[in-house]
């Protein structure tokens, strides 16, 4: 295609592109947000539920509840901070519960803008289509006032047809490799977030014994 431009390329077929180039900035933007926000929360929350058990497990609730409190902007400091707030007026299963529906909101929040991923992966490849489609009646419509058929004609449509094609598949391909990726990151979070409520729960538990409480 001598002489036509990426940005010719773009206009010609701007009724499916455009749409697509915000959905690649979206997705770009997402990626790189989610990428910051996740990152190091494994080992933080199980290097946090391993610094706290022994005060807590010796009964010193205050001395851990301080600890978590100095990390209240990650998960585990504010799941572990609002059961160790709460161990002296509750049950162990109530702790339980509590920490279940603290870690269920921590791990929803994570997710974030997740969904909008999940949006622009099924519905990209479709406004490709649909770029396709407009370009492939524009052709023919190019044929039917030409009188005539050729190459020449139908061109200008078959090329916006593939470039709305391949942008569109370019562009759900980049969201579903994400999505996926972070889905997988934030169920390991999930886990390691479980694995250290657990063993807080357990260090509450035999700091009650230990301590008569």
């Amino acid at each position: 295609m001598e002489g036509l431009s990426i940005l010719d390329m773009i206009q010609s077929g701007w009724i499916a592109t455009y749409p697509l180039i915000l959905f690649s900035l979206a997705t770009l933007t997402i990626i790189f947000e989610r990428a910051w926000s996740l990152r190091g929360i494994v080992p933080e929350s199980l290097a946090l539920a391993e610094s706290i058990r022994p005060p807590i497990e010796k009964g010193d609730f205050a001395g851990a509840l301080q600890a978590t409190q100095a990390k209240a902007e990650t998960p585990a400091g504010r799941i572990f901070g609002d059961v160790l707030a709460r161990h002296k007026s509750d049950s162990m299963e109530y702790l339980s519960d509590l920490t279940e529906d603290k870690r269920f909101e921590e791990v929803e929040a994570l997710k974030g803008p997740l969904w909008i991923l999940g949006t622009v992966s099924s519905s990209a490849p479709f406004i490709g289509l649909f770029g396709t489609v407009v370009g492939i009646i524009k052709a023919f419509h190019n044929m039917a006032l030409m009188g005539s058929g050729g190459f020449s004609v139908v061109a200008a449509g078959i090329s916006e047809a593939l470039i709305a094609t391949a942008l569109g598949l370019g562009v759900a391909i980049l969201a579903v490799i994400f999505y996926n990726f972070f889905e997988t990151r934030i169920e390991r979070i999930e886990a390691a977030l479980t694995i250290a409520s657990n063993r807080v729960l357990d260090s509450i538990h035999v700091g009650r014994q230990t301590n008569g409480v």
